[in-house]
């Protein structure tokens, strides 16, 4: 390394293919990372051209080849300014050379020449018809069929890389171009596929290629209808024997075809053909569930999906006629019966779609059309949301079931309009009532109740109220899981609760039965949550135990979210007591977190180390943020004196872990939403906060004391006696913040100063006068447009830039 490089000159051949043998065979992972950033240097060097050309033509190994392949298409992509338009037609003929050469080493290597070939086609201007170009060259030669083909696959793949550094006008003459020649290269797959035999590889590639120039939208489709390869393809579907890698490939490309004629209008002939040869599938589909071929049976969904999603607005538009035939849907149906949730789930999207455009075109008639299949995905998602007879525990939600459940959830919520949620619930109730289903069954039927019970009227509903009444009567013997999903149904059903305040007793005492089991736990707090939010009035006379709970929150097995959700429910219980109640309740409900606050500090005094408290501080913001009381003018807020006494632990704790950002993040939060809480209430706050927001400040510019000073302003800004004080905190924070940006790359490494910065003076409207903040709109205007030439920034974020500009600008005149 250190007599030869990219840095010291062009390395030698042996130099490099000794640090190609070191990244790929080093056993020293350090000497693998010395390589990798050696060679790295050389790829974006000058000699990058001349070595890989001289890699190529030595043919050594497989690992040089490829590196120089490589580097010869990286260079093509991101430096191909570098090189003289002299010197492009010798490079087009080198690596034409090469990928002959090379094309029986390995198809990694073919694939990356091939790249370079098309990223060179189109970025050469001068080389015209390259498509005919390279077929007139090699199509009467087998051996270079296999590469040919890889080239007119990725060349239409490459036309719009975002790599490539080609404007609007020359891809637009790019596609033109493979336009005139497209049928030049279907015909060359043709002939191909023809001469093919039962070279399953060939096929693969004709596929791929054909699916290729489908995505780029040139294919005539007047051509492509009565095109022998379409025959082709859809008879490789068809036959049973068709190996996986295959099918995967025809699929892929009908996927590519359909979704190229969505412009049903433009493409009626190839649209015909696609339609008649997708229905074609069907038997197909039941022969690979019968021999339980589950990838063919996925790539079969796709093109049923597929075919679906492109005739939608027909289906829509004119149901059961010409290409609005329903039997689109019938095959999407006949895919969610499949055993496996996979196989639904890939229609999802259709679903989600057809439910859209449904319930934008609100016509009656239609939704009765359509509630039919509707109510058979209903039946199908049901049956796939099971869990396994043999299952123990509750549901879990973060493994690949789980997700798909939510899933399913969403989905039912997105069409169960089409067949009414009322309808739909009381008939799955039905189910549950009349039968003695297993437990399972049970459960998934719960399950899609939860998903749709917020959607249902609860005036005067007297089936919700015997789902209800049903559901908190259910032993304690059922299995786990339906207890589980029982309690989800319940916190789903507050509004129900709300207009049937009698249920409130029963529905707490059994949601305080799965608060005290750990495995129910958590989604029992979640319904006390839900009613607290929605019941908040009928609750009040049960915030006693509300507040009992918050008191012994860690003897409860809760996440974490879940115990924040507790006392959020809490405090928007506690706003709802009378003004005289409050401070008190409030004080009860902060005194755990206040104490272990204070039991950390005493720790961490004695100790000498540091405990986390984000726990507690996260518990006392929540409160804060939703203990939200009606306060008339003149009346002394409830919540000001609590506040008051709690501010020196919460000071205490910001000063013991200033230098840590996370924390310092938390405590700021914290005094936000108490300040928002009390509002102007909070004055006697203000000047001790802003003392030590500066002073901590000054040694760790955190941005969040720019960001909780913009809420100071915010509340104390018409203030007349706030003011001079605020401006100077505003002068205090601007000179470490300006000593912060001006570092080198300051403006990009801390964005959310930058960010917090423009919000804190923007705040500043009321004072535009003053010396001082004439001197800081200067400054940070300057620091705009500092930030504009210097970062580089997206599109968005220019744009919010120049809106602080304009702001800054009309605020100091």
């Amino acid at each position: 390394h250190d007599r030869t490089g990219p840095r010291g000159g062009k390395p030698t051949l042996p130099l490099v293919y000794q640090a190609v043998q070191a990244l790929y065979h080093d056993p020293d992972p350090a000497g693998k990372e010395r390589a990798s950033v050696w060679l790295g240097e050389l790829q974006r060097s000058m000699y990058a051209w001349e070595i890989s050309d001289q890699l190529l033509q030595l043919k050594q190994d497989v690992e040089s080849c490829y590196f120089a392949a490589q580097t010869m298409k990286m260079k093509i992509q991101t430096s191909f300014y570098e090189l003289p338009p002299e010197t492009h037609t010798s490079l087009r003929d080198s690596l034409l050379s090469h990928i002959q050469n090379l094309k029986d080493l390995s198809p990694i290597i073919v694939t990356q020449l091939a790249l370079a070939i098309a990223d060179l086609a189109l970025q050469m201007a001068s080389w015209k018809g390259c498509v005919h170009t390279l077929i007139e060259k090699y199509s009467n030669d087998v051996s270079s069929m296999p590469f040919l083909i890889e080239i007119l696959t990725v060349l239409p793949e490459e036309v719009h890389s975002r790599s490539l550094r080609i404007g609007a006008n020359r891809r637009s003459e790019i596609i033109e171009d493979l336009a005139y020649y497209s049928t030049t290269v279907v015909t060359l797959l043709v002939t191909c596929a023809e001469k093919s035999g039962h070279d399953e590889k060939m096929f693969i590639k004709v596929f791929r290629c054909l699916g290729s120039w489908f995505n780029l939208g040139v294919l005539d489709n007047n051509f492509m209808a009565s095109n022998q390869l379409l025959m082709i393809l859809f008879q490789v579907l068809q036959r049973d024997e068709t190996s996986t890698n295959l099918h995967e490939a025809a699929s892929d490309c009908v996927c590519s075809a359909l979704y190229a004629i969505e412009n049903l209008a433009v493409h009626m002939p190839l649209a015909m053909q696609l339609f008649q040869g997708v229905l074609s599938l069907e038997t197909a589909y039941h022969m690979a569930v019968a021999r339980e071929d589950l990838d063919k049976v996925l790539n079969y969904c796709r093109i049923f999906t597929e075919l679906s999603e492109t005739f939608l607005e027909m289906t829509v538009r004119t149901p059961g006629q010409g290409m609005g035939d329903l039997r689109t849907l019938e095959l999407l149906l006949i895919c969610a019966g499949h055993p496996q949730y996979e196989v639904v789930e890939i229609s999802f999207n259709f679903w989600y779609r057809l439910g859209e455009n449904l319930y934008k075109m609100n016509d009656p008639e239609l939704h009765r059309v359509f509630k039919p299949y509707i109510q058979r995905l209903l039946h199908s998602l049901a049956r796939h949301c099971q869990l396994d007879p043999d299952h123990e525990g509750v549901p879990e939600d973060t493994d690949d079931f789980g997700e798909f459940r939510m899933r399913v959830s969403d989905l039912v919520k997105d069409v169960i309009f089409l067949v009414g949620s009322m309808e739909c619930f009381s008939q799955l109730y039905s189910t549950l009532k009349e039968g003695n289903p297993p437990w399972e069954v049970t459960e998934a039927v719960l399950f899609i109740m939860a998903a749709i019970a917020k959607s249902i009227d609860p005036e005067n509903n007297p089936t919700l109220t015997e789902v209800l009444e049903q559901v908190v009567l259910l032993p304690e013997t059922v299995h786990i899981a339906v207890r589980y999903t029982s309690i989800e149904l319940v916190g789903e059903m507050s509004e129900v609760i709300d207009r049937n305040p009698c249920m409130l007793d029963p529905v707490l005492n059994f949601l305080m039965k799965g608060l005290r089991e750990k495995p129910l736990a958590s989604v029992a707090a979640k319904a006390i949550h839900n009613i607290c939010s929605v019941c908040r009035d009928h609750m009040a006379q049960h915030f006693q135990g509300l507040l009992n709970i918050a008191r012994s929150l860690d003897s409860f097995a809760l996440s974490t979210d879940a115990a924040v959700g507790l006392l959020k429910g809490t405090a928007l219980v506690l706003a709802r007591l009378p003004l005289e109640k409050i401070a008190e309740c409030l004080n009860d409900l902060c005194a755990v977190q206040v104490m272990a606050l204070r039991k950390l500090l005493a720790q961490d005094s004695s100790s000498g180390k540091l405990s986390d408290p984000t726990v507690w501080l996260d518990r006392l913001a929540v409160i804060f943020r939703h203990t939200n009381p009606i306060v008339e003018n003149g009346q002394t807020h409830p919540c000001q004196k609590v506040i008051q006494e709690i501010w020196p632990v919460l000071s205490e704790t910001l000063n013991a872990h200033q230098n840590d950002n996370r924390i310092v993040e938390r405590c700021c939060r914290c005094l936000r939403f108490a300040v928002r809480c009390v509002g102007k209430g909070s004055a006697s706050l203000l000047q001790p906060l802003v003392t030590q927001m500066v002073s901590v400040y000054q040694v760790y510019p955190h941005s969040c004391f720019l960001y909780l000073g913009s809420i100071l302003v915010d509340e104390y800004g018409m203030e007349e006696g706030c003011r001079q004080g605020l401006l100077d905190m505003l002068q205090a924070l601007c000179m470490p913040t300006f000593q912060l940006l001006e570092q080198p790359n300051g403006l990009r490494n801390h964005p959310d100063t930058v960010d917090d910065l423009f919000r804190l003076v923007t705040r500043y409207q009321f004072c535009a006068s003053a010396i001082v903040f004439r001197k800081t709109m200067m400054l940070i205007c300057s620091l705009c447009f500092s930030y504009l030439s210097i970062c580089h920034p997206s599109a968005e974020e220019c744009k919010q830039v120049c809106w602080a500009i304009r702001e800054f600008t009309r605020l100091y005149r």
